[in-house]
C-alpha cells in the first residue's frame, strides 16, 4: 500500500502550487464551459478523499460537514472562497494523507461500506478506495490544467 500513499502524495504535490502561484481571484472563476474554478476542485480533491476512505469506513472525517456540503460531488461554487477556505485547504492537502497513511498502518479501516462510484466502478475495500481515489484526484488534476489556460 506505500505505493499508493505515494501517489495521492505525489498527486497532492502537484495540486499545492495552484494554491501559491494564482490569486485568488483566479482560483475563484469559473470559466466559460466549466461549472467549477480552480478551488472548488482542489478542495473536492481533499473532501472527496476524505468521504471515500473515512466516512464509508464508518470513521470520523477530518474534514467538516461544512467542507463536504460545499465541495461533494454535484456541489457547485455558490459563493467565491475566502483566503481563510484557501489556507484551511491548504493545510489539509498532505495532513489528510498523512493521517490515512498512519491509520491505514494502525488497521484502524476495520469495515467498509460497498459503494458504486459515478464511474460504474463499485468499492469493496479501503484499498479499492484509496486507489480510486488516486484515480480521482488524477481526473481533478487534469481539469485544473485546463482551468489554468483560461483564467
Amino acid at each position: 500500500m506505500n505505493e499508493i500513499f505515494e501517489l495521492t502524495t505525489t498527486s497532492r504535490k502537484m495540486v499545492a502550487p495552484y494554491l501559491e502561484k494564482y490569486t485568488l481571484q483566479q482560483l475563484n472563476t469559473i470559466p466559460e464551459g466549466f461549472s467549477n474554478n480552480m478551488f472548488w476542485n482542489i478542495a473536492h480533491i481533499v473532501v472527496t478523499q476524505q468521504l471515500l476512505i473515512y466516512k464509508l469506513s464508518g470513521l470520523p472525517m477530518l474534514v467538516s460537514d461544512e467542507l463536504v456540503e460545499k465541495y461533494r460531488k454535484g456541489a457547485k461554487p455558490e459563493q467565491n472562497a475566502t483566503q481563510e477556505e484557501v489556507d484551511l485547504i491548504k493545510s489539509l492537502l498532505f495532513t489528510t494523507v498523512e493521517q490515512m497513511k498512519s491509520d491505514y498502518n494502525a488497521n484502524l479501516f476495520q469495515n467498509f461500506t460497498e459503494y458504486p462510484t459515478s464511474t460504474g466502478f463499485t468499492l469493496h475495500s479501503v484499498e479499492e478506495a484509496m486507489q480510486f481515489n488516486a484515480f480521482h484526484e488524477g481526473l481533478h488534476i487534469g481539469i485544473l490544467m485546463s482551468i489554468r489556460k483560461l483564467v
